[in-house]
């Protein structure tokens, strides 16, 4: 039987990282795992206490602590369906927020990567090829043009920014996180140096898909 591989994919909001990551695994029967809905559950699970997301501390306390699954699309935490809860715009920031602080990754890191120990999984997030999987079979970095990732969330009828914001306001605000976020000092948004960069700004979604895959095979050749 061939070895499971790790594959990671990395990139900003609007990208298309999560339709790519869940159809990659899907067609590999791999587990796949979109790591920024722990950051939001932490800034859901911080905002339902009353928790400052300036108190590293309690922070890294509720994270370590945190009650979550994710199975199936769902997400619970403490047995809760918070799937549409951590879809909005104050989830956005929330989960910038909480990111910064070095013991918060270090205990959602520390459970990515027990996820992916025996590999046959697909993670999806923004230093998955940098620091949580670091040495990943497969590690790619998904990009879009500001404008265009601002279109996708704005037809995005699960987020709730896109009942409540102008393409024009959401690419303002996603310029933003990715600048707050690839200028944090612990795990920065960035491509890993051997991660393949694909531009998917006027590519369907089949056709990165494609792309992935071809990856994944050249690395794991059929018997």
């Amino acid at each position: 039987m061939s070895r499971r591989l790790v594959i990671a994919i990395d990139g900003p909001s609007g990208a298309g990282k999560g339709t790519v990551a869940r159809a990659v695994a899907a067609a590999l029967g791999y587990r796949h795992v979109d790591t920024g809905v722990m950051y939001r559950a932490v800034g859901w699970r911080a905002a339902a206490l009353g928790v400052s997301l300036d108190d590293g501390p309690a922070l890294a306390a509720l994270a370590a602590g945190l009650d979550l699954e994710m199975s199936g699309g769902i997400v619970r935490v403490n047995g809760q369906d918070v799937t549409q809860a951590l879809r909005t715009v104050d989830m956005d920031r929330a989960a910038s927020a909480v990111a910064v602080w070095p013991r918060v990754r270090e205990a959602l890191v520390a459970r990515q990567r027990a996820m992916g120990a025996d590999g046959g999984i697909v993670m999806e997030g923004r230093d998955i090829g940098t620091v949580v999987f670091p040495r990943a079979d497969v590690k790619v970095y998904l990009d879009a043009s500001p404008s265009e990732r601002a279109r996708r969330r704005a037809t995005d009828a699960t987020h709730e920014a896109a009942r409540t914001r102008t393409p024009e306001q959401l690419e303002a605000e996603m310029r933003a996180r990715d600048a707050q976020d690839s200028k944090r000092a612990d795990s920065p948004l960035a491509a890993a140096a051997d991660a393949v960069r694909i531009d998917t700004t006027a590519l369907a979604i089949p056709d990165v898909v494609a792309q992935v895959l071809d990856l994944v095979r050249a690395r794991q050749p059929a018997p």
